[in-house]
């Protein structure tokens, strides 16, 4: 297995940024250093896993939300990323979610880009 780690990048820069975290601020609670958060950010490097475990907990994620894109066992990191990003919504703007989420599983599904047409299990 081939870890991707631009995709580990994004989405600790992701997180960092969804928390209002600078690169500075991360790198001081993180114990780590400007440069080498930028360039785990931009994958100009690979993290060790000791780092990506201090980095994860930093952004009270767990290591699993950062290596999604990298395992095919990532269904509970995405319902938790989607829950994170809905969490703020109206009922409004959570009717619209759910009526674009309904319109886009069988386009995905028509063509060929959705695995399953079984819904995943959450717990």
């Amino acid at each position: 297995m081939k870890l991707d780690y631009a995709a580990i990048g994004k989405r600790i820069r992701a997180r960092r940024t969804r928390l209002g975290l600078s690169q500075e601020q991360l790198a001081e609670r993180a114990d780590l250093s400007v440069q080498h958060v930028s360039h785990i950010e931009t994958a100009n490097t690979k993290l060790s896993l000791p780092v990506l475990v201090q980095i994860a907990n930093t952004l009270g994620v767990t290591p699993n939300d950062l290596l999604c894109d990298s395992t095919p066992f990532a269904a509970e990191s995405y319902h938790n990323e989607i829950d994170e990003v809905v969490a703020e919504c109206d009922v409004h703007a959570l009717r619209v979610v759910a009526e674009i989420v309904k319109a886009a599983v069988p386009a995905l599904q028509k063509y060929g880009a959705a695995q399953s047409a079984e819904p995943m299990d959450k717990s």
